[in-house]
């Protein structure tokens, strides 16, 4: 591959294979340690994209990730999934994945590729009845895709028998899905266990609870002020939208920076008196002044961004 070149930022590697027209990129974070080898030579003996839908449809899967795709990665086909979370579609072959990106040529809409990539996981069930709240952990082997199983309406809230109530699921890294149940005292250490696996993660996902809402789709789990769980679930929100906002600003002129209160609220730091963009937090702090949100934003403009911020040009 005479074109490959290594980005050391963001640990993957750019190239065009030979009669491809759109250049690929392999994402070294998504393999495990001590099988870089194995995957770069399964990726040079792979055909490439398939080039017809009939070829490609079997051989979909949607993955679960952060919102801001990296930078180096070719417009890859993506729709929100979760605050801070997109899905994306890959192609799944023997030694590679491959994001499929917008451009696809398959002569199919995105939905029927999202539909595809959905239909084609297993929808695994458990065996079994928990008489007592418990936590059950998927662990992923690269192939079985458990967290994309949370892009699947329905397949949470199917899982209330094996963990003895309503299931709550933390996806803290691409290897890892928990399951417990709500209100179970197993709860507050996995909000810790999931913030801890996803801080140190190179594969990280979400540190966030996620719940069964309507029709059977995965949201956010949410908790009341004076609830056991409240702060906890604060926090988690907080510590995934400076993630989340981070790796945005990574390619973002004028990106503000979200930090983390004490308290665990959010605060929009505007560090000059000049035009910025700021991430939407509790507060926002300018020279030495700090100032809620509802406050000021009268004064910005959404970009239309994802994750969206707001255009400043001077200090309120």
């Amino acid at each position: 591959m005479e074109d490959a070149r290594y980005h050391s930022a963001s640990f993957s590697v750019r190239f065009t294979r030979p009669g491809d027209d759109e250049p690929s990129v392999l994402r070294l974070d998504e393999v495990g340690r001590g099988r870089v080898d194995q995957f770069v030579a399964g990726l040079l003996r792979a055909p490439g994209l398939p080039a017809t839908w009939a070829e490609a449809r079997p051989l979909l899967r949607p993955v679960l990730r952060g919102a801001t795709p990296p930078a180096d990665v070719s417009t890859p086909l993506s729709q929100p999934a979760m605050p801070f979370l997109a899905e994306f579609v890959v192609v799944d072959q023997p030694d590679t994945m491959t994001y499929v990106s917008a451009g696809h040529g398959w002569g199919v809409t995105d939905d029927e590729v999202f539909a595809a990539a959905r239909a084609n996981l297993s929808g695994a069930k458990l065996v079994g009845v928990a008489d007592e709240p418990v936590v059950v952990q998927f662990v992923d082997d690269g192939d079985s895709y458990w967290t994309s199983h949370l892009l699947l309406d329905g397949w949470l809230a199917g899982l209330a028998g094996q963990v003895g109530g309503r299931p709550v699921a933390f996806a803290p890294e691409r290897g890892i899905l928990l399951v417990t149940a709500d209100g179970s005292d197993h709860l507050p250490g996995l909000f810790a266990q999931a913030e801890a696996a996803f801080l140190r993660s190179p594969r990280a996902i979400t540190p966030m609870a996620y719940v069964s809402g309507e029709r059977g789709r995965t949201v956010p789990y949410s908790a009341e002020p004076g609830s056991p769980y409240w702060i906890c679930v604060r926090r988690a929100e907080a510590v995934l939208a400076s993630w989340g906002y981070a790796r945005q600003a990574e390619h973002l002129p004028l990106a503000a920076e979200l930090l983390i209160t004490d308290d665990g609220r959010t605060r929009a730091l505007w560090p000059e008196n000049s035009p910025a963009l700021l991430p939407k937090a509790d507060e926002v702090q300018y020279g030495d002044t700090v100032r809620p949100w509802e406050e000021i934003s009268g004064g910005l403009t959404a970009q239309g961004l994802t994750p969206e911020r707001w255009r400043g040009e001077t200090w309120p």
